[in-house]
């Protein structure tokens, strides 16, 4: 049997930011924006990942919504979890399943891959280097090779850079990250696979990867979808690369 999760005692600032980031709520799922820069787990103890706020939302029974996917840290956007045991089983079936349609938004560079739209089928390997864990391209043929698609589409091209949507067919780790890297076009401020920190006189902060929308199979039937405005600081470095939409 698994363990029950330890409540984690929240501040009242920590509970009036992660009920400010919600997007949607009914009785079996909760929506939230997660901003960059928060874990969704693998917290140290303390509250400061996405997971442990959730704890803000706990009823007087102890239940919690439970994540039903993960975002990078530095990747913003919509984030779902269950506030259910039986949605989180039918969530997470359905995620198993594939039925589960995720939209991406990405500032790359140098200017926009050719072709400007395609499907990128390139499979995927786990790489451990120390301790940290990359992943790289490989051939089909390769012992941990992992199948990974993508499609691509380009909105915008600005000055030495581009606007481009991302749509995940498989879900393998940093898989539009490396997708993107392997055309030659790193995302802004992805450091750990090439993209640029500095560009056309512009500090990138950080991973410019947005989870701009998300649609899924709710609980009760019907096919929801969900989308999350850009956070400040994606939105200021598209508009000064010229890369709106």
């Amino acid at each position: 049997m698994k363990p029950q999760a330890i409540p984690v005692r929240l501040s009242a600032d920590e509970t009036a930011l992660v009920r400010s980031l919600v997007i949607y709520e009914d009785t079996a799922v909760l929506a939230l924006n997660k901003p960059p820069g928060l874990s969704s787990q693998g917290g140290r103890g303390q509250a400061n990942t996405l997971d442990e706020l959730l704890w803000a939302f706990a009823k007087s029974n102890g239940n919690r919504p439970r994540l039903i996917h993960r975002l990078d840290r530095d990747t913003s956007g919509v984030i779902l979890t269950a506030k259910t045991k039986p949605a989180a089983g039918a969530l997470g079936k359905a995620m198993m399943a594939r039925r589960f349609a995720k939209t991406y938004h990405a500032l790359v560079a140098p200017d926009a891959p050719e072709p400007a739209e395609g499907l990128i089928d390139r499979p995927l390997r786990r790489d451990e280097v120390g301790r940290e864990a990359y992943m790289r391209i490989c051939e089909p043929g390769h012992p941990d090779a992992e199948t990974a698609q993508t499609r691509y589409r380009t909105l915008n091209r600005g000055e030495g850079a581009a606007l481009m949507e991302m749509s995940p067919l498989t879900g393998r780790m940093h898989q539009i990250r490396v997708h993107l890297a392997s055309l030659g076009r790193p995302i802004l401020g992805d450091v750990r696979y090439g993209g640029a920190l500095m560009l056309n006189g512009v500090a990138v902060p950080r991973l410019m990867l947005h989870a701009s929308r998300l649609s899924f199979p709710h609980p009760d039937g019907q096919t929801m979808t969900l989308e999350a405005p850009w956070p400040a600081d994606f939105a200021a470095i598209a508009k000064a690369i010229r890369c709106c939409l």
